[in-house]
């Protein structure tokens, strides 16, 4: 029998809510400006050059309220940007709205590989090799960031591209730990084929959250 607050959360009148933070949006197109960051637990995707494995087991995670979760938001910032883990695994329908009746733009950092839910201004998709996207995101996708951590994910950033829309923005990114040694091909990379762009993860550089 499940609980009744297991019940809230799949329903996602409540979330596990990781953290919560304002700070500046430090990767692809919108790298730069203020943003109020809601990370939510769960992810079963498993990159094992995560950066946040604390992230994905749900349960060590207080399942919270979402009316809360907004109020805090909307003293911080217009823009948020819901994050993980993975955010799709939970239904982002009524936290979104909550956010866009205070008359936030809503953002989501997403591997897409669930189903897409939620109002979004801005669809940030950085696809896993582990379990791919569905259909919808690729052609909601706003923006699409590939992570680069060896030479075959310059292919995989390529087959990702075929399948977001024209206008979605494409970058690739270093994986932290590798920046170093991949930096340098990323450049010769977009150089040669500039409908990329080098993305870096410049919140580490300035030591921000």
């Amino acid at each position: 029998m499940k609980t009744e607050v297991q019940e809230l959360v799949e329903k996602g009148t409540m979330l596990p809510l990781m953290e919560e933070f304002y700070t500046i949006q430090g990767e692809g197109y919108h790298k730069g400006t203020a943003a109020y960051f809601i990370r939510v637990g769960g992810c079963d995707v498993g990159c094992h050059w995560c950066d946040v494995k604390e992230s994905w087991n749900p349960n060590i995670h207080p399942p919270t309220e979402i009316t809360s979760i907004a109020e805090n938001a909307a003293k911080y910032s217009k823009t948020i940007v819901i994050t993980g883990g993975e955010p799709l695994t939970w239904d982002m329908g009524p936290l979104t709205s909550l956010l866009k009746e205070k008359g936030m733009d809503t953002h989501i950092e997403t591997s897409g590989a669930y189903t897409l839910s939620g109002t979004w201004d801005w669809i940030c998709l950085s696809p896993k090799k582990m379990k791919l996207p569905t259909p919808e995101v690729y052609k909601a996708a706003n923006e699409l960031k590939v992570i680069i951590y060896n030479n075959d994910d310059f292919r995989f950033a390529e087959e990702q591209a075929a399948k977001v829309s024209k206008d979605c923005k494409l970058y690739l990114q270093p994986e932290w730990s590798k920046r170093d040694k991949m930096i340098p091909a990323i450049v010769e990379y977009v150089m040669n084929d500039p409908k990329w762009v080098v993305s870096l993860q410049t919140h580490k550089y300035l030591n921000i959250p």
